[in-house]
């Protein structure tokens, strides 16, 4: 009697085994979608009979799930020639994405600058409206964007705020499964009730790997303004180049 016990209790223990293995195997692992950053930083320093200084940095993290698509970044430009400021710059943006389709998405996007020697003490603009990706594969992406927004700002002493409408485009082509890229951006921010005045901010860059996660960087970016601050020209440009960390 104590003989079939004993069997019938391990027959009980190795079905209850079999069925949790079964449904450990029927579980289906999460899929997780982490955070793609990096970190840019570049350095120019002469001394002699030039004593100048620029220094840049770049951060950038973006984030896709089938759904939603999340970005956000921020950069900095600090330079000076013979103990006199000539760059002082800093700006940060973030943009969420919410995909209705493989290319129709809605966008939500913020940006934040400042910059000391055109005298824009600040600059907010918050935008929002639909893109839709005109190329989406896998090294390569093309799309447009187009929304209403409002502007806020003081440029010299004269403080503004105003209606836009954003149209703006991105594109990204990788090479050789990511070890190299080229990548460009535009946008446009006419002030509705008068167009003649508007924003264009304008990016072009290169990158090519240097080691596994290390890879050098030379970028444009071109910043138009038809209303600077008085005396300031309404284009600003500046050629970068440094060393990017991917983590």
């Amino acid at each position: 009697m104590k003989l079939n016990k004993l069997i019938i209790l391990v027959a009980v223990m190795f079905t209850a085994c079999l069925l949790n293995a079964s449904a450990q195997t029927n579980v289906t692992a999460e899929i997780k979608y982490p955070w793609s950053s990096s970190i840019t930083a570049g350095l120019t320093l002469t001394r002699g009979n030039s004593d100048t200084l620029l220094a840049t940095a770049k951060f950038l993290t973006d984030k896709k799930t089938p759904d939603n698509e999340y970005s956000l970044g921020a950069d900095a430009a600090y330079g000076s020639a013979n103990d006199v400021e000539n760059n002082d710059n800093y700006h940060g943006f973030g943009q969420w994405n919410h995909l209705f389709s493989d290319k129709w998405y809605s966008y939500l996007r913020g940006d934040g600058l400042h910059d000391g020697i055109a005298e824009v003490k600040y600059r907010f603009t918050l935008t929002a409206g639909v893109g839709y990706y005109l190329i989406k594969q896998t090294n390569t992406t093309l799309a447009a964007e187009v929304g209403p927004g409002v502007v806020a700002e003081r440029v010299g002493d004269v403080d503004n705020t105003y209606a836009t409408i954003r149209l703006a485009e991105r594109f990204e082509h990788k090479f050789n499964n990511g070890a190299a890229r080229i990548w460009q951006s535009v946008e446009i921010l006419p002030q509705i009730d008068k167009p003649s005045d508007f924003i264009v901010n304008f990016e072009i860059g290169i990158e090519s790997a240097l080691y596994k996660d290390v890879s050098l960087q030379v970028y444009l970016v071109d910043n138009y303004n038809t209303q600077p601050a008085a005396g300031f020209k309404r284009n600003d440009a500046k050629l970068v180049s440094g060393v990017s960390y991917k983590f």
